[in-house]
């Protein structure tokens, strides 16, 4: 059996692509939330990194911009809309939005949702 690796990335490179991706994720959940209203079921929003050790230079740049370990095994980030609101349409939108910005990095990342 295999396990896939995360790819080698410049680290400075992934910390400015990450903060930007966080900075679009607040501004698409803001955007989605100035259009639509906040008239939605409420739920949680969040985005998993898989691949990723938490104790390699990547793994240590990724918690230190706010992801923390989940009990999947993967580096989790919680609400990346940081709004008040509690649309998981929102929520879902800026998860969206960090996903994309790290699987342009070359990870696996994927947006995750549930309802309260």
């Amino acid at each position: 059996m295999t396990t896939a690796t995360a790819p080698a990335v410049d680290l400075v490179q992934a910390e400015q692509a990450i903060k930007l991706g966080l900075v679009n994720a607040r501004q698409a959940a803001a955007e989605f939330l100035a259009k639509h209203g906040d008239r939605d079921a409420c739920g949680f929003g969040w985005v998993d990194v898989y691949h990723v050790r938490s104790n390699s230079k990547l793994g240590k740049l990724l918690i230190s911009l706010g992801f923390s370990k989940s009990y999947s095994g993967t580096l989790r980030y919680w609400d990346p809309s940081k709004s008040y609101t509690q649309s998981i349409t929102a929520k879902e939108v800026a998860a969206q939005v960090l996903a994309d910005a790290l699987t342009q990095l070359g990870l696996t990342a994927y947006a995750g949702s549930r309802m309260d």
